[in-house]
């Protein structure tokens, strides 16, 4: 028997030690090194026949790699392929991460279940009985979707190569564990040992690969940060328990856009997908409300209409408070010296809360225009028409300044009924009739005489 080999590894960020130290030198979390086990024994390749396990990859000219049969995958889920770039890609590797409870499996389990593909679903944390509880209120009758409940990689080839999916989804990284690596599972070794034999699998037989992890109580994703750069895709599934909605972003994809993102509701049945996301970020009040605006932004090619909630009070102690809820508070406090500075408005002494409805959040430059617009509402008291929304970003000269893809969000505020859009003088607008009034302007003064005078 070969001797037994241990090394000591970070739990928090996955480097690794010859000897135990306090502290880890990489991330400087201390009491996170532990022993780990790592004697290999003989590795066998997960694929059964020998002749394919022989086979030596030779290198190619680029022109001569053909990509005709690597059409995407169409996963019947709109919100989904959006945010994968148009679907999953054959023998790519995609992360799914969230906090628990969020509805990762749920989602997945969904998929699994409307996939015209064959598709085997594993789990290493429910029986197979629980997943039927669920597969029955989201799609009962599914023909093409297996279920397996195991945790050993070797088995779960073995099952891999009798049933040929087209697309296998594993719930999760950190339940699985391989004979070579001798940790326990969720294991730094582990997670990295599985992932590789994952990535191989899917690499070599052009199966596309769905893994779920967990995530650390600082919302990364439990394990290495190697984990991260294995995979294909990086997908982050956002939301608050205590709210319906659930937000589908991507932080990583090799194959599309990382500014996509997906919006769900859910609900009894399973998640339902919101088309039109506007229909949740803004409020349904008829009342005239000071301190709201109402703004076009953009996530990746979406268009959206997001709602700015402002609150401009007289601060009751000496230090005025900023708070900014899915906004940058640093920018948030950048706008109000401009508002002081620039317009005159004396905001030095007043408490200001910013609040973007939806829960999301947003970095685009494009809503400085209606933050502006809902503080100064909020501050003489007066509400902003309805009817009226904002697109472009503040510069430091109290200037307007232009922003990117107007035409989109010109186009995205006529469709949704907005009468007017502000934006900034300085725009190149294509030559279109739009029926909606377009209002230029140049300076934040401008802004102010055209809203409250």
């Amino acid at each position: 028997m070969a001797k037994v080999k241990t090394s000591f590894f970070c739990q928090n960020c996955g480097s690794s030690f010859s000897k135990w130290q306090g502290q880890c030198s990489a991330c400087k979390e201390w009491n996170t090194i532990a022993e780990e086990v790592i004697q290999k024994a003989e590795k066998v390749n997960w694929k059964v026949s020998e002749t394919s396990s022989k086979r030596v990859s030779k290198s190619l000219k680029i022109n001569e790699i053909s990509t005709a049969s690597e059409a995407r995958l169409n996963t019947k889920n709109n919100e989904l392929n959006r945010v994968l770039g148009g679907g999953l890609v054959p023998g790519s590797l995609t992360l799914l991460g969230g906090e628990p409870g969020i509805g990762k499996s749920t989602l997945m389990l969904q998929i699994a279940l409307q996939l015209p593909y064959k598709t085997l679903y594993v789990s290493g944390e429910e029986s197979a009985q629980q997943i039927k509880m669920r597969a029955e209120r989201i799609h009962p009758n599914s023909e093409n979707c297996y279920i397996l409940t195991e945790t050993k990689t070797q088995n779960i080839f073995t099952q891999i190569a009798e049933l040929s999916p087209d697309i296998v989804v594993i719930d999760s990284i950190q339940t699985l564990h391989t004979d070579y690596i001798e940790s326990s599972p969720g294991s730094i070794s582990q997670i990295r040992e599985t992932t590789t034999e994952l990535i191989k699998f899917a690499k070599e037989t052009n199966t596309p690969v769905i893994l779920i992890g967990h995530i650390t109580k600082d919302g990364n994703i439990a394990g290495p940060k190697i984990l991260e750069h294995m995979v294909d895709t990086v997908l982050q599934f956002e939301g608050d328990r205590n709210h319906v909605y659930r937000i589908l972003r991507s932080q990583k994809n090799r194959f599309g856009s990382t500014n996509e993102l997906g919006i769900y509701e859910m609900q009894g049945n399973g998640l339902r997908e919101v088309s039109n996301p506007s229909e949740i970020l803004i409020s349904k009040n008829d009342e005239d409300l000071s301190g709201t605006a109402i703004s076009a932004t953009l996530e990746g090619m979406r268009p959206l209409m997001i709602e700015i909630q402002a609150l401009v009070s007289t601060a009751v102690y000496g230090t005025p408070q900023r708070s900014a809820t899915g906004y940058n508070a640093k920018r948030l406090n950048m706008i109000l010296a401009v508002l002081e500075k620039r317009a005159g408005f004396k905001l030095g002494a007043k408490d200001v809360f910013l609040n973007i409805t939806g829960g999301i959040n947003v970095d685009d430059p494009a809503i400085d225009l209606a933050v502006v617009a809902a503080v100064l509402s909020s501050n003489i008291d007066i509400s902003i028409d309805k009817s009226m929304c904002f697109a472009a970003e503040v510069g430091l000269a109290g200037e307007v300044r232009p922003v990117t893809k107007v035409d989109q969000r010109i186009s995205e505020a006529e469709k949704l009924g907005f009468k007017s859009i502000v934006i900034s003088k300085y725009c190149k607008i294509p030559k279109k009739n739009y029926t909606i009034n377009i209002i230029k302007v140049a300076k934040v003064h401008d802004v102010v005489k055209h809203l409250f005078s």
